[in-house]
């Protein structure tokens, strides 16, 4: 009986992501684009890059976004 396999969403699918989000945050006079992707186990946070102003840092987190929902294996707005 020892190993078995998880039944459920876990099967098989535990190192697909399932969704992808950014976050610009104020760090020391800075703006910090973040990239967190969510898995079934666990969720991995990244720091992207530091930008000067927080309009660049919000259309590079736009278009980051964009480019990590894309190789997501389900739509972004449903699993």
């Amino acid at each position: 009986m020892w190993p078995f396999r998880i039944p459920g969403p876990l099967a098989g699918f535990q190192h697909e992501a399932l969704t992808a989000e950014t976050f610009v945050v104020c760090e020391r006079g800075q703006w910090v684009v973040y990239l967190e992707v969510t898995f079934w186990d666990e969720i991995r946070r990244h720091r992207i890059e530091a930008y000067r102003s927080e309009r660049l840092a919000r259309v590079a987190a736009d278009w980051i976004k964009r480019a990590a929902q894309r190789e997501l294996p389900h739509p972004p707005t449903g699993m």
